[in-house]
């Protein structure tokens, strides 16, 4: 589910929307995980992008382990097959155009893959990292130093770091809050 895009969009507005309306919008901020915005729902109103990010980032974390692992897994590795194949959500894609990995070299090309490989075979899902502004440099030396982590600390990192790209999306959908 893409995000939507329309520059009438405002918080405000969407405080006060439909609940499927909430969902259409807000749904894909977390990576093909509609129902983290369908709980936040509940919690309206909305004065700022910080307070509705709390939300949903609350009802991550209300979640079962179950959930939170079909969310980590819901994330494409990075310049992986999603990316080979065309399939990443346009956010995905922007994301990571954002940090060049759609121009690696060759040689970064096969080491990101050799990594995102390694790292899903040990933790049973793949590497989740917030990309925008960094650099290829920094993805792959932060890939091959959380490698070594343990499953429960990856667990949680890739957690946090989709905290952090929810809110990057979020701040994305309402740049004026």
């Amino acid at each position: 589910m893409a995000l939507s895009r329309s520059p009438a969009l405002s918080l405000r507005a969407l405080s006060t929307a439909p609940k499927d309306e909430f969902v259409r919008v807000l749904g894909g901020v977390f990576e093909h995980t509609p129902w983290i915005a369908e709980r936040a729902y509940a919690t309206r109103p909305f004065g700022s992008v910080e307070s509705l990010h709390r939300a949903m980032l609350a009802v991550l974390a209300a979640a079962s382990r179950e959930e939170k692992l079909a969310l980590i897994r819901a994330h494409p590795e990075l310049a992986g097959k999603e990316a080979a194949a065309g399939t990443m959500t346009q956010d995905s894609v922007g994301e990571q155009a954002s940090a060049g990995l759609d121009r690696c070299t060759p040689d970064e090309l096969a080491r990101l893959r050799a990594l995102n490989k390694v790292y899903r075979e040990t933790f049973g899902f793949p590497f989740v990292m917030a990309v925008k502004g960094r650099s290829r440099q920094d993805i792959l030396a932060a890939l091959a130093a959380r490698g070594g982590g343990t499953r429960d600390a990856e667990f949680a990192r890739c957690l946090e770091e989709i905290g952090k790209i929810a809110r990057l999306r979020l701040d994305a959908l309402f740049p004026a809050h």
